[in-house]
Order: structure tokens, then C-alpha cells, then sequence
């Protein structure tokens, strides 16, 4: 039997995600953008909740088209708070318009979300060395800052603790605890 993280339950969803996902470094803008999205909603409740309506999230936001979100009109954010598939919570979905905006404007000025996003941590991930549950944090120096930057952009729903999950599941940090058959990988 595989070792895994503290957090993994036994949902074969978490495993899923957990072995061929979480802390695996993502470079590619619609990847990215699509975890700024799914943290976001994550913002007050469990992951588990997102994963259960990460398909529902992915064919009410258009794929995670960031180009597409930015144009979302009022008819548009009308029908996704009364889709009972995703969290139906105004300031979030308004946040994920406005966030796709802000994001191709990063894009604009650095090439690419990647780029800028990467630069924070030289482009490549911070390996720690955690062995127990309680030595994880919840934010970091790092997120504080990259939450900030992000802030004094637009970008809402964007707190360190959103950030540093955000690290964590795009793998500019490996938060694998060192007895996880994944630390390595």
C-alpha cells in the first residue's frame, strides 16, 4: 500500500488528485488559471467539495477559458449563480470574471500568467522537507508577498492562505510530507 499524504482520505477522487496532480509543477497559463478559479471558490470550504463539482465548474466557466470568462456578460453571470452545479456565490463568480481580465493583462505584460506567476519562486518549485501534518502551513512569507502583488493588480479572492494552496497544488512548492511516495516525484 502507497504512503500518502496526511490529507488524503479514502475518496478515490482525493487519491486521484492527490497521486497525479497536487504539487506536480504547472507552467501552462489554462492549467493555472483554472486552479486560480477552482481555489477561489475553494475560499471557506473543503477541497473535496471542489473536486465533486470540478466538472461542473469546467462546463459552466467555458473550460476554464480565460478569454471567454473576461467577456461574460450580465446574462452570463446570471445563469452561473443559479447553477446548482457550482458554488453559487456572486462575489466569487464576479471575481472570476474580473480575475480573467486581470490575467491577460499579466499576460500581456510578462508574455505569459507563467512567467509572472514563476518569477516569484525563480521558476522553479521550493522543495520543503515536512514530515508531519503540523509543520505544514497554511501561508508562508512568500504567499503573503505573491498575495499582495496579486491584490495590488485587482485580483480578488486572492488572500495568502488562497495563495499558498495555490503554490501547493501547482507545485511551486512540493508540500508532499517526506513519507509520501510522491515527495520524490
Amino acid at each position: 500500500m502507497k504512503n500518502r499524504c496526511f490529507w488524503v482520505n479514502k475518496d478515490q477522487l482525493y487519491i486521484d488528485y492527490h497521486d497525479n496532480e497536487w504539487g506536480k509543477p504547472v507552467y501552462d497559463d489554462e492549467t493555472l488559471f483554472e486552479f486560480l478559479v477552482l481555489e477561489t471558490f475553494q475560499a471557506g470550504l473543503s477541497w473535496i467539495t471542489i473536486l465533486k463539482k470540478r466538472e461542473n465548474f469546467r462546463e459552466a466557466f467555458d473550460n476554464f477559458d480565460y478569454k471567454k470568462i473576461a467577456e461574460y456578460d450580465i446574462v452570463k453571470f446570471e445563469e452561473l449563480i443559479q447553477n446548482a452545479g457550482i458554488i453559487r456565490n456572486k462575489l466569487k463568480v464576479k471575481s472570476a470574471i474580473s480575475n480573467a481580465q486581470l490575467f491577460m493583462e499579466i499576460q500581456k505584460e510578462y508574455g505569459s500568467f507563467s512567467n509572472y506567476i514563476w518569477s516569484f519562486v525563480d521558476g522553479k518549485p521550493i522543495i520543503n522537507t515536512f514530515t508531519s501534518r503540523g509543520e505544514v502551513p497554511a501561508t508562508t512569507a512568500l504567499s503573503d508577498t505573491i498575495s499582495k502583488a496579486l491584490k495590488k493588480k485587482g485580483f480578488k479572492f486572492v488572500g495568502s492562505t488562497i495563495i499558498y494552496a495555490f503554490m501547493q497544488a501547482t507545485g511551486m512548492v512540493n508540500d508532499h510530507t517526506t513519507d509520501c511516495f510522491c515527495y520524490k516525484n
